[in-house]
């Protein structure tokens, strides 16, 4: 028996590896194939190496003994361990990408192997739990579900209720922070001497190649790498965050600032999402801060929503809802991407500033995501499968577990099981929720003409549009209203105007 580590499911805390002797033999396979199916950042690709090779040494300086291949593809890597342990029979957690187990057992019986896949146990939420909670719906209630958790958990719970009397705190955090917020520097990693070395081999190996337009391999502009790719890095993290970002991550989660790129944010989706880290040793450690130091209830709370909140709901809607979730365009959307989702090329300086970041880093926070950059896409028209496969390209920590019920479900409104309404807003919510307004080229206040920020006609657009799906949904009343008090001659301008942001978009004007 062999315990197969996949590149994601690096931990000897949890799954077939926590429980095997030390001197069991291990397999690791190294393919390159799979970064040469999207033209990912670079830093992304370091993530998983790096943390793939440095995991490799730890667990042979433990004893055990590694089966590590470098190889092109996951078939070769396994002819080459089948070609040493004949009829050998595999052991690994079963993977969360859709459809990955029955593709890899495919591949190990036909090299005369036996696979066994045991349950994921890199969540705290089992696939069976949230079969049993969800039943026969189609639609998920992400807040039922984060109850329940919290319940099973008993994570901020006393005696069967929310500690402090309510579930959540969204109302208190979404401040924007005062000239005097002085942000945390966010913890640098400093390469050691493997990690400069898969920095250098990224390079050489991955740059261009790619069939699909625009950039291929080369559209990032990555800056120095910072990101945890060992076990031990990756707890240094996970304290960094807990002792200096921690105590405001609540009331500044929702805030956008120009070149600050972190603000309070965890920065531990790249280790969680590899495996370095559990979520349940990141809400522990949480709680534990919470109460040795009387932290503010609205950061622990709001932090703890988003790992077992969101982040365990999305892996379970994306099991659920997939395949049909992938290509799901609910509001006929079939627009291609802007080039500036590569180049950051635009006058509109969101999306100049956060495009920019992810071109450097392969990271911006998540609301940004949200309502800068799936915003704009939505109200543009972006195909849900073209954005999505932005995201799953450009950012460290994406899975396409991770980025399609995220992207697909509740960035573009592709689909409406995770969420009852589209995130969709005008300037006004990011004149509200950031800086970058005041410097731009576009006047947020303006609907139309040429100095107009594009978010306000093509809000107004969007609602048109779609009014036949959107405005019996009594959640999107209040809009409707106001779109109801705009004359023909005022939507005849918004149209207008929309047509002009798209040929300066088109032409790498906008």
């Amino acid at each position: 028996m062999t315990v197969w580590v996949i590149g994601d499911q690096l931990t000897r805390e949890v799954g077939p590896l926590a429980r095997a002797d030390a001197d069991e033999r291990v397999l690791i396979i190294e393919a390159r194939e799979f970064a040469r199916k999207l033209p990912y950042h670079p830093h992304k690709l370091v993530c998983v190496f790096s943390a793939m090779r440095h995991f490799r040494d730890d667990l042979r300086e433990s004893g055990y003994e590694v089966d590590y291949h470098q190889v092109e593809t996951f078939g070769d890597g396994l002819d080459a361990h089948f070609e040493t342990h004949p009829d050998d029979s595999l052991v690994t957690m079963e993977p969360a990408g859709h459809g990955a187990a029955d593709r890899l057992e495919s591949l190990v019986t036909e090299r005369g192997g036996e696979i066994e896949f045991a349950r994921d146990e890199r969540f705290l939420c089992s696939a069976d739990r949230f079969e049993e909670w969800a039943g026969d719906d189609d639609q998920f209630e992400h807040e039922g579900f984060y109850r329940m958790l919290r319940r099973e958990t008993g994570y901020l719970m006393d005696d069967g209720e929310p500690v402090g009397g309510e579930w959540n705190y969204d109302e208190s955090n979404r401040k924007f922070p005062g000239e005097e917020y002085d942000p945390p520097d966010p913890p640098r990693f400093e390469p050691d001497d493997l990690t400069e070395e898969v920095i250098e081999w990224v390079g050489e190996e991955f740059a261009g190649g790619y069939d699909e337009p625009p950039y291929g391999g080369s559209w990032a502009d990555p800056g120095a790498f910072v990101w945890p790719v060992t076990r031990e890095e990756a707890l240094d993290a996970l304290a960094d965050f807990v002792e200096h970002r921690l105590p405001e991550f609540g009331p500044y989660q929702d805030a956008m600032l120009d070149e600050e790129w972190t603000l309070n944010h965890a920065l531990l989706s790249v280790p969680l999402n590899l495996g370095l880290l559990h979520p349940r040793e990141v809400v522990e450690r949480t709680l534990d801060a919470h109460r040795e130091r009387d932290l503010p209830l609205s950061s622990v709370e709001g932090f703890v929503r988003q790992v077992i909140g969101w982040r365990e709901f999305m892996r379970h809607t994306y099991r659920r809802a997939m395949p049909d979730l992938a290509t799901a365009n609910g509001l006929d959307a079939d627009h291609d991407l802007p080039d500036f989702y590569w180049t950051g090329d635009t006058e509109m300086a969101c999306l100049a500033d956060v495009v920019g970041s992810v071109r450097e880093r392969g990271y911006s926070h998540h609301i940004e995501r949200l309502m800068v950059l799936s915003n704009f896409a939505l109200l543009y028209g972006v195909r849900p499968a073209a954005i999505n496969r932005w995201f799953h390209a450009a950012y460290v920590d994406a899975y396409h577990w991770v980025t399609t019920p995220n992207v697909i479900g509740m960035g573009v409104f592709g689909s409406d099981r995770l969420s009852t309404k589209p995130y969709a807003a005008s300037a006004n919510y990011l004149d509200d929720m950031s800086d970058y307004c005041g410097d731009c080229a576009y006047d947020p206040d303006e609907t139309t003409g040429e100095n107009a920020c594009p978010f306000n006609a093509l809000y107004w657009d969007f609602l048109g549009r779609n009014e036949d799906r959107l405005r019996k949904n009594h959640r999107m009343g209040l809009v409707y209203s106001h779109w109801d008090d705009k004359d023909d001659d005022e939507r005849a301008a918004i149209r207008d105007r929309v047509g002009e942001i798209r040929d300066l978009a088109r032409t790498g004007d906008l």
